[in-house]
């Protein structure tokens, strides 16, 4: 698979989502972005912005099996992983898979289970699998998860662990929609769901080919040193109590290549990278609370960074 057909498949489905998703494109593209990468998605947003909406959508979109577990803080471990229970109908213990045995599994309001409950996810997210009982089971693939939370309501929730913020590829904030956004979105919605007619446009198999395909796109040397010095400044800033991991680095870059092949070229741009930068690594730092008191958060922090970084200029093919 070429650049050109990567670009035409993401378009398919980026159409597909516009049929219910008003005026976000960018945000369309970067999760688009993580799911031909193979990464998972937090979705972080007040209430009522189209998160789960988004999410529905593209699992629709991509097809595949898709599964939704609404979090709440009395969600155990075995009801997303599993459980063996007795069958006396066999007379002998039997696996019930969970959930997480899907190809999309929305995780609504992760934030409001516990930590025991979060930590499930980890050896999902990270290897792929489950163990259960000393029994390891291989999830399916694509295995992507689309989280969502709400970071405005502090009162009954769990804040996700550094660890498993990690594992995000990618964070995206919905925001409110503009005034004439918000009029198309009344037109749209007035009479019927959108949603229910929304039929998928590409397989799984194609989405598997599609990430293969990426690991071919061209990154030169100085886009490379251009990643480092980016993420080597948020080790030694003094307004970063943790910078960015080897991991997120990886993560820079792979979706950089993805990135340049849902835009239709075999090679990786300086722009590319500052597109990707906020979405990629903001959710990576931890900064200082002196900063926050100041209204200036982790992605105005990173943007600052890269303005202090000179771009290559290059012929980048």
């Amino acid at each position: 698979m070429k650049a050109e057909d990567i670009k035409e498949l993401s378009l398919k489905i980026k159409e597909n989502i516009n049929k219910v998703i008003v005026g976000k494109e960018k945000i369309i593209d970067v999760i688009l972005t993580s799911i031909i990468c193979g990464g998972h998605v937090l979705m972080e947003d007040v209430p009522g912005t189209g998160k789960t909406l988004l999410a529905k959508a593209l699992a629709k979109s991509i097809g595949g099996e898709f599964k939704r577990v609404q979090f709440t803080p009395d969600l155990l471990p075995s009801d997303l992983a599993g459980i063996n229970f007795y069958n006396q109908k066999l007379g002998e213990f039997t696996f019930r898979r969970g959930p997480v045995f899907t190809n999309i599994l929305l995780a609504d309001e992760i934030n409001r289970a516990t930590p025991r409950t979060q930590s499930a996810l980890l050896e999902c997210m990270e290897e792929r699998q489950v163990t259960i009982d000393g029994t390891t089971y291989i999830l399916d693939k694509p295995f992507i998860v689309l989280a969502t939370q709400n970071p405005v309501e502090n009162q009954g929730t769990f804040p996700l662990p550094e660890a498993q913020l990690d594992r995000f590829f990618a964070m995206v904030n919905m925001g409110y929609p503009s005034v004439e956004e918000g009029k198309a979105i009344l037109k749209r919605f007035i009479k019927d769901n959108p949603i229910e007619e929304l039929t998928e446009v590409c397989s799984k198999e194609e989405i598997l080919q599609a990430r293969i395909s990426c690991r071919d796109i061209f990154v030169s040397d100085d886009i490379m040193d251009y990643i480092l010095k980016i993420t080597h400044k948020t080790l030694n800033n003094p307004s970063i109590i943790l910078g960015v991991s080897p991991r997120g680095t990886l993560a820079l870059l792979k979706s950089c290549q993805c990135y340049a092949a849902i835009q239709g070229r075999d090679y990786v741009i300086p722009e590319d990278v500052q597109t990707l930068v906020p979405y990629i690594l903001s959710h990576r730092i931890i900064i200082k609370d002196s900063l926050k008191i100041r209204d200036i958060d982790a992605k105005s922090l990173l943007m600052e960074i890269i303005h202090g970084v000179d771009a290559p200029t290059e012929k980048w093919q």
